[in-house]
Parts: C-alpha cells; structure tokens; sequence
C-alpha cells in the first residue's frame, strides 16, 4: 500500500495567491465539489503534485489560517533548485505554477498538533516557515479568545524573510494580553516589528514564561531541540510542550 492509498483525495481549485516576505508564498484553496471539510486549527493537508516526468511526490502543509469561510490557506516556502527543481522540487513548481484555476488533489484535514478550548496561557514559539500553524492558531486566538495571555516568538534570518508577518500583526493588534518578540540574524535594528527585534537567534534567558502556558513549538530540529531545553530549564511540563517539525519540503 503506498502513502497516497491512506489518504482521501478531494480536488481542490487555487483560488487566490498571496505573495508573502522572501520565498514564502500562500495559495487560498476551495473545493471544487461541496463544502470546505471542517478542520481544527493547527492541522494539516497533503497535497498530491504530479511532477514533470510522471513522478507524483506528495507534501504535508499545515493550514495558516483559522477554521471557517468557503476556502483555507496554506503557506509554502519556495526552496530552489537546480533549473527551479532538484532540492525543493515541489515548492519549485508550486511556485512556477500554483496560479488562480490550478486544481490540485488536497487530503482531508488531519494532525493532532491542535488548538483546544482550554484558556490558559498559551505560547507559540516558531523559526522560518514553522509560522504556519502559528498564524492559523494566532487567527483563531482573536476571534475567539481575544483577551487570552498569548506570547508570539519568532526566529528568522531577516524580516524580509519572516513570513506571513504582517497577517499575523494584523490580529495580534486585536489581542489585549499579547506578548511579541522576534530575533533576527541580519537587520534586526532596523526591522519594523511591534517591539524591537534582538538580533541573533532565539534565546529565552530573560523571557519570562508562566510554568502553566501551553506551548506549541515548530521548527527546524536543532532548533527544536534546543528551545525545548530552553522551555524545561524554565519550569515548563514537558506534557505541555506541542511539537511540530518543519524541513525542506517536509
């Protein structure tokens, strides 16, 4: 049986493309048939591409925007290739190719990295395109729990390259009790973020947590890794530490 055996496929239609910060791109996606299926924020979809030559490679992108309306979002970081393929094939041609009335053959929603109802503290902790399920749980956040004590921390080489920044300053501005930093390699001086950015990579010494919040963490591993450690050393559960990796093309 191979992976595409396990998987319920549905044609999806590109309705929408938003070009994000550095080489990160959203596609909005609707069903071509039916309703949009119901999904939990933080979950994600397969999505089946079908590549020059007759190869069908299959990618998981978390869906970046929160659950209702008639179509969802996913965010994918275009990592380029030799001739725009090789290393990154499939974000190579879903950036040459994913435009408005491109159908592509979507999964059903699924993933147990998940928002739940409680009203905690809650802390999203991402590095470079592990903003995704950020931005979906951000989104979900102010609609529905906007007064929520919320810490948004986030690593990336530069601004520019920070994606999905401006939609999610857009509902963090909506949010009473939000807390935002971000560290950058190059140009953090200089970044327009809501607080100044630190420059370098991410480092929690003088972050002060609650040992209570719910924490959702997504990165590359090394990064992972050593946030988690970070976190532990704070007091934090380990029980209470979401953890979602991110790679090229993953």
């Amino acid at each position: 049986m191979t992976a595409g055996d396990l998987q319920t496929w549905r044609r999806y239609r590109v309705v929408d493309r938003i070009e994000e910060s550095g080489e990160a791109f959203s596609l909005l996606l609707a069903p071509v048939e039916g309703d949009l299926p119901a999904h939990r924020t933080g979950q994600y979809v397969t999505i089946a591409v079908d590549l020059p030559g007759g190869e069908r490679h299959l990618r998981q992108y978390t869906i970046s925007s929160g659950p209702g309306g008639g179509s969802f979002r996913v965010t994918i970081k275009h990592v380029a290739g030799a001739a725009g393929f090789g290393t990154g094939q499939v974000s190579g041609w879903m950036h040459a190719n994913a435009r408005p009335g491109l159908t592509l053959e979507v999964s059903e929603p699924r993933g147990e990295l998940v928002l739940d109802d409680s009203d905690g503290p809650l802390v999203l902790i991402s590095a470079g395109i592990g903003v995704t399920p950020m931005a979906a749980i951000v989104e979900d956040v102010a609609r529905r729990q906007p007064d929520r004590e919320v810490w948004l921390l986030h690593a990336d080489h530069s601004h520019e390259s920070h994606a999905l920044y401006q939609t999610v300053r857009r509902h963090a501005l909506t949010m009473s009790r939000v807390h935002t930093q971000a560290w950058y390699e190059r140009g953090a001086e200089s970044a327009p973020t809501l607080r100044p950015a630190r420059p370098g990579f991410m480092d929690l010494d003088d972050i002060d947590l609650p040992t209570d919040a719910t924490v959702f963490l997504c990165g590359p591993p090394q990064f992972m890794r050593q946030i988690r450690t970070a976190l532990l050393a704070k007091g934090i559960d380990d029980r209470n530490i979401h953890r979602e990796t991110i790679g090229a093309d993953s």
